[in-house]
């Protein structure tokens, strides 16, 4: 550290009345972490890094909130009559002694981050009853007050999701407990959270941000609402449905547009992505997003719409729900206790001149049937389908009494994804070779690979994954492809003609992205589910 630094630092803890080596940390000199071991080391005593433990907050029952921030103390372990404490200052023999005589054990100091200190006495005295706190109905007026214990951790369980990059949040009750879950890269994990007593209060809480009845009870309800997360809007969905043992909570988290990125940033193959931004700068036709719920289907429309976005273009867009919000894109949320269908819309906004059309799902025929003339008819329509592969959408077209000649006239290219964990780079490993070998047989893949499997570290909550990426197929209206459509070829001759000119499958993409090092072999062969052994061998897949 230079001496200019630490004057400056000086200089400034003076003019703000603060501590010289708070100084330091906010005026970016050192970090905060670096500080805390530096002065872990001097005191000599265990730097504690909290964000890699899973801290039980029955621990609130032992010290009271109003001392823990005090003496910016909260007590991590209590075995054997001996309390390990997350301090910010061991040497505070004082403050050693009064933990000591209101935990009533002995104290073994530990040193942690300020910050870290106080975020975690905020998490966990939300989260957590007291011991002897009885549960009370609160009403509206204590619900919207930001100091009542239930919003206090209402908040702790929407930025504690949102933290984790959790896409939804479980609220469960059983008998006896009340279970918090988030799901993070597709998976529920199980949380830290509140006491059975707090689920009614919970609940009401919610309807109240959503704008539910709040003295229904016995009957689903679904609404939603937005919060901040550090600085960013949230946008959550909200579905209650009554059990046995009270009302279920499940809430989806969506991201906003600032987090929609380029074509590039989607994990296409090169040449897929290349054909995409190509295929989407068509002026009229239609383009199919397949797949089922989940696996990233509104992110690959979005980021075309995104793409195609500029004052030149009326973009509208019928969905439901409207899960990301664009500027200047016209967009329309379905409504059917108003008759304001797919279908109804979409004859509506045709009205709109628009240039592109998004259609949140074909659902049925005459959806599928104005979505197809509105493509011959001059517009690009986006739209998605639940289907297993990319060939499988013109069977569903089919099904939907849709002519071949139509469908021909129309598709332009339909692409199937799926979602697999990405392999947390801090703990992945080697993956055993025989477990290559085994999924792979002799396939050129073998050479010049680095596949991995998953291993576990606090970073990615002990999971071996962090984050999700897309195994993607595009199937392209060639004139192959064209030619069996309209001989009503079945699938499987479509998806032959379809890999003659080019198309890899979800298994192949998957395949590859796990030679990179980028997902495991485990992930992998979830994508082998629902396609045809005939479409994706191992020994056919190229280096």
């Amino acid at each position: 550290m230079r001496e200019a630094d630490v004057r400056r630092a000086t200089e400034h803890a003076v003019g703000a009345g603060c501590d010289v080596l708070d100084a330091l940390v906010s005026l970016n000199i050192v970090t905060s972490r670096r500080l805390a071991i530096a002065r872990a080391k001097i005191c000599e005593y265990p730097y504690v890094d909290l964000s890699n433990y899973e801290i039980d907050f029955r621990n609130t029952r032992a010290l009271a909130r109003a001392a823990a921030e005090r003496l910016c103390a909260f007590p991590l372990f209590i075995v054997g009559g001996v309390a390990t404490v997350a301090m910010l200052d061991p040497l505070n023999l004082q403050a050693v002694d009064q933990l000591r005589q209101l935990i009533k054990a002995e104290i073994d100091p530990v040193l942690a981050e300020p910050e870290h200190i106080r975020a975690l006495i905020g998490r966990a005295y939300s989260l957590a009853r007291p011991e002897g706190e009885q549960a009370h109905d609160l009403d509206e007026e204590g619900l919207t007050t930001g100091d009542e214990p239930i919003v206090a951790a209402v908040n702790q369980i929407m930025s504690g999701a949102a933290e984790a990059g959790a896409s939804d949040i479980h609220i469960n009750p059983d008998e006896q407990d009340l279970r918090l879950r988030y799901r993070v890269d597709g998976v529920l994990q199980g949380q830290q959270g509140p006491p059975r007593s707090a689920h009614a209060g919970i609940v009401q809480r919610l309807k109240v941000l959503a704008k539910l009845d709040l003295t229904q009870t016995r009957k689903p309800q679904d609404g939603k609402f937005r919060f901040q997360h550090k600085n960013e809007s949230v946008d959550v969905r909200l579905s209650l449905v009554p059990t046995i043992h009270g009302e279920n909570v499940v809430m989806r988290l969506l991201r906003s547009a600032a987090r929609i990125g380029e074509i590039k940033d989607l994990g296409m193959p090169e040449a897929m992505s290349r054909a995409f931004g190509e295929l989407i700068e068509k002026p009229h036709g239609m383009f199919l997003v397949t797949g089922p719920t989940g696996s990233g289907k509104t992110t690959t429309l979005y980021t075309a719409i995104a793409h195609l976005n500029d004052p030149s273009r009326n973009i509208m867009t019928i969905e439901d729900p409207v899960e990301i919000r664009l500027p200047l894109v016209r967009q329309i949320q379905v409504n059917a206790e108003v008759g304001l269908t797919f279908a109804s819309a979409l004859r509506s906004i045709l009205r709109q001149d628009p240039d592109v059309v998004l259609v949140g799902e074909i659902r049925d025929q005459e959806t599928a049937k104005i979505a197809v003339q509105s493509a011959l008819t001059g517009h690009l329509v986006f739209s998605t389908l639940h289907t297993n592969d990319a060939v499988g959408a013109v069977a569903r077209l089919r099904d939907f009494a849709l002519p071949n000649f139509a469908i021909n006239s129309a598709l332009l290219a339909v692409i199937a994804q799926r979602l697999v964990r990405r392999l947390c780079p801090e703990c992945s490993k080697p993956e055993e070779p025989a477990a290559i070998h085994l999924a792979l047989g002799e396939s050129p893949l073998l050479s010049q690979s680095s596949f991995r499997q998953p291993g576990g570290c606090p970073r990615c909550m002990n999971t071996g994954y962090k984050g999700r990426l897309g195994a993607f197929e595009m199937l392209q209206a060639t004139q192959r492809v064209r030619e069996l459509i309209e001989q009503d070829a079945p699938a499987v001759r479509i998806a032959e003609a379809a890999r003659l000119d080019g198309m890899t499958s979800l298994w192949e993409d998957g395949l590859r992205k796990a030679a990179q090092g980028l997902t495991s072999l485990d992930e992998v062969a979830s994508l082998r589910a629902g396609i045809d052994d005939t479409e994706a061998q191992p020994e056919r897949i190229a280096a």
